[in-house]
């Protein structure tokens, strides 16, 4: 895979392959459940809904590497379950979907809630901070943050 033009790809549920499905929720566990230790359940029941959108950046063999979710939350785009696997951090995946995110829901404002750490990451994007710092039930600190409509 070129790592100057990531091979980024987005689909509703109906549209996913069963196998790059599978592959884009054993990544998320990969790394929320078992690198960052947060025991939760991933599968929520948000990600089949029809106005979900999943993105991931894929390897050279079409399996994703890289992924995120973007859900109707009716007013606004919210972004989440961002992952990428651990070979491929550092190479721009992650701000390559999220410009995908930003190109394709430029109807709404898009909020997220960042892991802290990522807040100035997200900034850069035009992210602000809407909230003071909480840690989640596992125990990580996250921001939340909106990004307003492009041009209001």
């Amino acid at each position: 895979m070129d790592q100057s033009s990531p091979d980024l790809r987005h689909q509703r549920f109906t549209e996913l392959d069963p196998v790059v499905a599978y592959r884009l929720w054993a990544l998320r566990s990969e790394v929320f459940v078992v690198e960052q230790e947060a025991a939760y359940l991933d599968l929520d029941g948000r990600d089949v809904e029809p106005g979900t959108w999943h993105f991931w950046c894929a390897d050279e063999l079409g399996m994703p590497v890289a992924t995120l979710r973007v859900l109707d939350d009716d007013e606004v785009w919210r972004v989440g379950r961002v992952a990428t696997a651990s070979g491929h951090r550092g190479s721009g995946l992650a701000a390559a979907m999220v410009r995908g995110v930003l190109a394709l829901c430029s109807d709404r404002a898009i909020v997220l809630d960042a892991q802290a750490h990522l807040r100035d990451w997200y900034a850069a994007f035009g992210f602000v901070a809407t909230g003071a710092e909480y840690a989640d039930e596992d125990g990580i600190p996250h921001v939340p943050m909106r990004r307003e409509v492009s041009g209001t």
